[in-house]
């Protein structure tokens, strides 16, 4: 859906507008488009650290692999040495005067906390940030690398390392221009499984993902021989598929080389018949609320030959607030929003269709977080889905399933374009990049958890967002 308010503050008028009246001014941000030719990864990362960094010879393999240079902080000299035995080009990083070019800027800020032990130490962070966060182009990546606070033997290593938290989402607020701050936080033994993670936070796919912290556990991740096509030979399971966000999941699992068969509801089986025709994909008709619905579902896949990404995105909204709210409209939405969850997948994974060292991914909601006005029941079932994922992670870990969930804010979609326009606007402003998503967005998050190299990230929930001001 177009934006003509960002559009315009992005004209030569336009800024000298939003500049005089101290309006808010979103970027036009980098997305990766589905067939684009342009590079994902290229420019300089400045490389920063703490006392003690333990990640340098991990993270300079892939810089190495995805094409981006280096440049080392006074705080990270010791990332010179790697660099030189590993004959990668880098240097000292220098800060760039204040109307320097996009070609002169830094395309992303790396830090490796990992090991800061006390509070004190944490002065590493100001000083790097500090120096350089002017020099960040639009656009840019913030990464801060850290370790699980709740896996810290020392009460002061717990407590610098959950400090990182707050630290990062206020770069992520304070950076503007497009640019994303994200926290990984890498648990002993998960070191060599984080490049999946990295690249996704380093590339045009996190567009609108900023503010998160996520956990990467000791996986065993499968060799990835193709990083264009992770999913190949793969089969994947989208509900909702026909239009909107579900639509781009599709699209984007396939891309990524995996074999989609998209499911949506009767009426909607033109739509998803095109849709699924565009990638050489499968159409399901199926009531995922029906009674019959799990054991249809798990027929058609295991027809197929079983499955390896769930994606649970079907829902619906039947918006009132709970004095006005009727029986029928409380139950439609648990029941299509949680429940179909719970009972398809407990099908799927009692029967062996849902393979071993597969991924389920469901998208529950900022409303599920922060709750809204006139959706108690949409809430709750956003908020239910969360709890599933918490709850299911640890006893599927013994299967290598991993089961994660994504929470969109305001995405661009035929739904939110019907809303007010005071509402529309409010929703696209009240995040730190100013703006709403795109159904892209939230495809390439769940693209993400869905890749094999991403097997440590488990009972997650990642927002896509825009590092919403609510539910933050």
């Amino acid at each position: 859906m177009n934006d003509t308010y960002r559009n315009f503050v992005n004209s030569p008028l336009g800024a000298r507008v939003v500049r005089s009246l101290g309006l808010p001014q979103p970027e036009v941000l980098r997305r990766y488009r589905i067939g684009q030719r342009e590079a994902e990864f290229g420019g300089i990362a400045a490389i920063g650290a703490g006392p003690a960094p333990s990640l340098f010879e991990v993270l300079a393999g892939v810089l190495e692999r995805i094409g981006m240079t280096s440049v080392a902080h006074e705080q990270a000299l010791a990332w010179l040495a790697i660099a030189q035995r590993r004959q990668s080009m880098s240097g000292r990083f220098a800060p760039v005067a204040p109307n320097a070019s996009a070609q002169e800027r830094v395309a992303a800020l790396i830090f490796d906390a990992t090991g800061i032990a006390d509070s004190l130490q944490l002065d590493a962070a100001y000083a790097f940030f500090h120096d350089t966060l002017r020099s960040l182009g639009a656009c840019g990546r913030i990464v801060v690398l850290g370790r699980p606070p709740e896996r810290c033997a020392h009460p002061r290593q717990w407590t610098a390392q959950r400090a990182l938290e707050g630290f990062v989402r206020s770069l992520g607020k304070e950076a503007r221009h497009g640019i994303t701050a994200n926290l990984i936080y890498v648990g002993d033994g998960a070191e060599d499984g984080i490049e999946a993670t990295l690249r996704f936070f380093l590339s045009p796919r996190s567009a609108f993902v900023s503010g998160q912290a996520v956990r990467i556990e000791a996986a065993t991740i499968d060799a990835i021989d193709d990083w264009t096509r992770p999913l190949a030979g793969r089969r994947a399971l989208v509900t909702g598929a026909a239009r909107g966000i579900g639509a781009a999941i599709a699209q984007a699992l396939a891309d990524l080389g995996a074999r989609v068969a998209g499911l949506d509801i009767e009426a909607l089986h033109d739509t998803l018949s095109v849709t699924m025709h565009g990638i050489d994909g499968a159409a399901i008709d199926c009531d995922i609320a029906a009674p019959e619905a799990p054991q249809q579902i798990a027929d058609a896949l295991d027809a197929m030959g079983g499955v390896d990404i769930v994606v649970h995105n079907a829902g619906i909204t039947q918006d009132k607030t709970i004095a006005k709210m009727t029986a029928d409209a409380w139950r439609n939405v648990i029941a299509v929003n949680l429940a179909a969850q719970e009972r398809i997948d407990e099908e799927l994974l009692s029967r062996g269709t849902l393979r071993d060292g597969g991924r389920i991914v469901a998208v529950s909601s900022i409303g599920g977080i922060a709750g809204n006005v006139g959706q108690t029941n949409y809430a709750a079932s956003k908020a239910g889905v969360i709890g599933r994922v918490q709850c299911l992670a640890g006893g599927l870990r013994e299967r290598r399933i991993a089961i994660n969930a994504v929470a969109p804010g305001f995405i661009e979609t035929h739904m939110t374009a019907k809303m007010p326009f005071a509402l529309r606007e409010a929703g696209r402003r009240m995040n730190s990049l100013s703006q709403g998503g795109e159904p892209g967005d939230v495809a390439q998050t769940i693209a993400w958890l869905a890749h094999p190299g991403a097997a440590g990230i488990t009972g997650q929930v990642v927002r896509v967002c825009g590092q919403s001001l609510f539910g933050a």
